[in-house]
């Protein structure tokens, strides 16, 4: 069994993973179908959700798909072993279902800078 997170926010693939309001957790069987849906609302202080990288870990979640994040937390992810899909949006069964068919790749783009000013650089890649 595979579980999967997306950063959510009101149903939709937030575009922000350190600002998330919630993750979504799928549980995917071996025939891809999903086979449960689970909701995680992180502490409302925690800013910075690479801290919530080991409750992820403890839940199971092996596969991130998700908007857009910074370096850090992709390379911070990935030494967790979860495996990380940027560039998704929109409705989060149909984000997940991009995933699912194959359809759905790391873009690779990364959220620049999120300082007062909450500025980012999507377009910008590594």
């Amino acid at each position: 069994m595979l579980k999967l997170a997306v950063p959510t926010r009101a149903g939709q693939v937030d575009e922000h993973f350190g600002h998330c309001e919630s993750f979504t957790i799928y549980s995917i069987d071996d025939a891809k179908s999903v086979v449960g849906q689970e909701r995680f609302t992180p502490p409302p202080a925690c800013g910075c959700k690479s801290r919530l990288i080991p409750t992820l870990v403890d839940m199971g979640v092996s596969v991130l798909v998700a908007g857009n994040m910074g370096e850090g937390a992709v390379v911070r992810l990935g030494q967790a072993g979860i495996t990380v899909f940027r560039g998704a949006k929109g409705d989060v069964a149909d984000a997940v279902q991009a995933w699912l068919d194959g359809t759905l790749v790391d873009n690779k783009l990364v959220c620049m800078e999120h300082g007062e000013g909450h500025e980012c650089h999507h377009g910008e890649s590594l």
